[in-house]
């Protein structure tokens, strides 16, 4: 059974700019010709491994709103000063979500398939300001 994951993405101010970022960040792997692989690194490995790499994502909360999702591809050990962690490996395609609001948290947290927000449709997502598409949401319009 497919579940997934929710993170706080820290840093970006909008949906775009985490866009932009990640894109940037392929271009430079690209650039020194190192595979063209997103991924975000975690102190705790899940423990779901099978359920999570059976068609899961990672959805990222920015500011507040869990807004979109990237299908995870991979979860690989990884060690960083000596202390194990682990690789989230993520394919580079965002896919917009109908947004909600979600409280802060720390690190990461499973996400059951049932209680995971509905993809928007191209159209509907369009280029869309972040703003916009949540203050939308907030009305029930989205």
């Amino acid at each position: 059974m497919t579940i997934h994951l929710i993170k706080l993405s820290v840093g970006p101010q909008s949906l775009s700019h985490l866009a932009a970022w990640q894109a940037q960040r392929l271009a430079d792997l690209k650039k020194h010709r190192q595979p063209l692989v997103l991924h975000h690194i975690t102190r705790q490995t899940p423990k779901r491994r099978e359920e999570l790499l059976d068609g899961g994502s990672i959805y990222w909360v920015i500011k507040g709103w869990l807004c979109a999702r990237q299908a995870l591809i991979d979860l690989q050990p990884v060690t960083l000063d000596g202390v194990a962690h682990c690789a989230l490996i993520y394919a580079p395609e965002l896919i917009r979500v109908r947004p909600r609001q979600t409280r802060a948290f720390q690190g990461w947290r499973y996400l059951q398939a049932a209680d995971a927000p509905c993809d928007l449709a191209v159209n509907a997502a369009g280029d869309i300001d972040d703003a916009l598409t949540q203050e939308l949401a907030e009305l029930g319009l989205l």
